[in-house]
């Protein structure tokens, strides 16, 4: 698998990664905020390759000892809602302050004829995972997804 959306100009985006029978999810952004979101975009991407409408916006928050293990808590927090709410997401808007991440998800219920789910990720792991900011400036948020 290599699924890619980054727009190497502004170094903002999200990419897969190949990980034996799992899937590695990469966000990029000018923000760790933005790193997270992109990061969220790779996630349903893994799960459907459809338009998903924005109709009904969901609250969420988590925290996290630092920032790594902050980005799996987040995409354990979306995988979540997506299975106990029957919803994919398409938009997400994060906000961390230290430790505590606060965000606003928009999505829709899952409909199985249009949207046609490829999997259901199990869950975000701490193998490869990563949060980080380069020399440029860009921040990446990487870690493997159990699928």
């Amino acid at each position: 698998m290599s699924a890619s959306a980054v727009s190497a100009p502004h170094g903002v985006g999200w990419e897969h990664f190949p990980h034996e029978a799992d899937v590695g999810v990469r966000g990029y952004g000018a923000t760790v905020e933005e790193a997270f979101e992109q990061g969220a975009l790779a996630l349903t991407a893994i799960v459907t390759a459809a338009r998903i409408d924005e109709a009904e916006p969901v609250q969420v928050k988590c925290q996290a000892p630092d920032l790594d293990i902050l980005f799996a808590e987040w995409l354990n927090l979306i995988i979540y809602e997506m299975a106990v709410r029957k919803m994919l997401f398409a938009r997400f808007s994060v906000r961390i302050r230290g430790n505590h991440l606060t965000a606003t998800m928009w999505g829709e219920p899952i409909d199985v004829s249009r949207h046609a789910p490829a999997c259901e990720p199990k869950g975000a792991t701490y193998t490869a995972l990563s949060v980080a900011q380069d020399a440029s400036g860009t921040w990446s948020a990487a870690c493997v997804v159990d699928v």
